[in-house]
């Protein structure tokens, strides 16, 4: 085989290598994201995987019922979605503070979370949902510190 030819089978098989790695390592860390969203943009978007989903615990949403159950709303001002959490809950997870719920967007509209994260402190808030809270106009600059740490 000559030279040439015989390089561009090389250069072929190392292409068609490389190509493969990409998309097993692209395939598998897809499978990994986790996409912050605020309440608007999820009912816009209405993802099919999960995402991490941010906002204030809506005043006069959360329930407790039996067996660790609660539900409660995530709004972002202009739009909230009901969410479902089955397990124990932050101490400082309450109504009218920010929270980052891990879940799923089910049928119907319905947030099912398998994690929560409230604030660590007083003046705690997640730059995602800050900067979201301040577009939608619902910002209370109140001493409150933004972190560093986006919350995806």
């Amino acid at each position: 085989m000559p030279l040439k030819k015989r390089r561009l089978w090389y250069l072929g098989l190392i292409t068609l290598f490389l190509g493969g790695a990409a998309l097993i390592i692209l395939t598998t860390l897809n499978d990994q994201l986790l996409f912050f969203m605020m309440p608007t943009d999820a009912l816009l978007k209405k993802p099919k995987t999960p995402i991490r989903l941010g906002g204030l615990v809506e005043e006069g949403s959360l329930h407790h019922e039996d067996d660790l159950r609660i539900t409660f709303r995530v709004t972002d001002g202009a739009n909230s979605i009901q969410a479902h959490y089955h397990g124990i809950v932050p101490d400082l997870f309450r109504e009218g503070q920010g929270v980052v719920a891990e879940g799923t967007l089910m049928q119907g509209g319905v947030f099912q979370a398998t994690y929560l994260l409230a604030k660590h402190d007083e003046n705690y808030m997640p730059r995602d949902v800050a900067e979201a809270l301040k577009a939608n106009g619902r910002w209370k600059p109140s001493n409150a510190k933004i972190t560093k740490e986006k919350a995806s």
